[in-house]
């Protein structure tokens, strides 16, 4: 993989990234966390997808590394909205 291949996949990471925020309504952090999202996002729906035995849909390759399109939009929307669950200020009862 060379560099621009691996410019690239930042970037097609990043947008994967960003819409996963989008659409989970929950937006912390820039360009790096839209990064970490969309990588942490291609690695669940991948494994969510291949523990369902679901097919890989829209499969970009770059630089002979597949990047699988819906399931690293749908991963990276489920690991959003996690992360927000978590990190809700819990409320106090009184």
């Amino acid at each position: 993989m060379t560099i621009l291949e691996f410019l690239i996949f930042l970037l097609v990471a990043a947008i994967i990234g960003s819409i996963g925020q989008s659409i989970a309504g929950y937006s912390h952090g820039g360009c790096l966390t839209s990064i970490a999202v969309g990588l942490v996002g291609a690695i669940f729906g991948t494994a969510i997808a291949r523990t369902l035995g679901l097919p890989e849909l829209f499969t970009l390759m770059i630089g002979g590394v597949a990047f699988p399109l819906a399931w690293s939009i749908i991963g990276a929307s489920l690991f959003v909205a996690v992360v927000a669950f978590l990190a809700r200020p819990l409320r106090s009862r009184a």
